[in-house]
């Protein structure tokens, strides 16, 4: 145990990326703006909307000051924009329920709208250096071919995967924090879901995976069409709203997206999620 934790750690002095949420002066709050933002999106579209998102609102309480909208409207072209609102809501309970910080207790961290189970290990283990299993997609994948010898996890985390992980934690918090992120970055970089690198990565020689020959090595492929969804004609309707500095005639969202049944299903959608509201007078804006 203690040679993995040595060869993994090692590496990731040598090769770890300089991202400024990592960095020691990246606050609580940073941390947390990037774990959502992160969320499904790489991280060369999060970096500058994070800069941009923490010189505007630096503190939980700056934004927590502005309506959600103003959140919705600096997401931008992230997707996948209820995130925002969840920041949002989230920044508001950090200042009505903690003073503006960042709780560093995990039980309040999951208490936060839109914080799961994973969030509030990794904010709690990279912002205050707590001991937690963190198991996102590129850490399973690594123990599961380091240690399982399968090229890929299930679908979700199971109470074995969670055994597992929690046993590899070393015993220092400190050094558990970095041993989560290690992991997560060795399989960002290294141990990829398509075309990993075995032979640049320092647990090849232990690696149950490929002393079994790489079996099942093919990624499983998701077909993600966009072009036409639902999902990008509720993008062009949001860009309308976030391009206008105040309400907009529902005729301005007809120029957004030619087909008048799918549009009206999407503006249903985006006023169902909040992520759009109806004024008095029949417009629409951010809320």
């Amino acid at each position: 145990m203690t040679t993995l934790h040595d060869t993994l750690l090692d590496w990731y002095d040598d090769h770890r990326r300089d991202l400024p949420w990592r960095r020691p002066e990246a606050s609580a709050w940073g941390v947390l703006v990037s774990e959502l933002m992160l969320q499904q999106t790489p991280v060369a579209r999060v970096l500058p909307v994070w800069e941009a998102w923490l010189e505007r609102w630096p503190t939980p309480a700056r934004l927590a000051a502005e309506s959600s909208g103003e959140a919705v409207r600096a997401w931008g072209r992230l997707g996948y924009p209820r995130r925002a609102l969840r920041l949002h809501a989230a920044a508001v309970a950090i200042t009505e329920r903690h003073g503006g910080e960042v709780p560093d207790d995990h039980a309040a961290l999951l208490a936060l709208p839109g914080v799961g189970d994973y969030t509030a290990a990794a904010v709690a283990s990279f912002a205050f250096g707590q001991r937690h299993v963190v198991l996102d997609t590129n850490v399973r994948r690594v123990l599961e071919r380091a240690l399982g010898g399968r090229a890929f996890p299930g679908t979700s985390p199971t109470r074995p995967e969670r055994d597992r992980a929690a046993a590899l934690l070393p015993d220092d918090p400190a050094t558990a924090a970095t041993w989560a992120v290690a992991v997560m970055e060795l399989g960002a970089l290294v141990c990829t879901a398509r075309r990993p690198r075995c032979e640049q990565c320092p647990l090849s020689g232990t690696c149950r995976w490929r002393s079994a020959g790489f079996p099942d090595a093919e990624a499983p492929r998701r077909v993600q069409t966009y072009d036409g969804t639902d999902r990008q004609c509720r993008g062009r309707l949001l860009a309308v709203l976030r391009d206008s500095p105040g309400s907009v005639a529902a005729d301005r969202l007809d120029t957004a997206w030619a087909e008048p049944v799918q549009r009206r299903r999407a503006l249903d959608s985006l006023l169902a999620d909040g992520l759009v509201v109806r004024t008095e007078r029949g417009r629409y804006a951010l809320p």
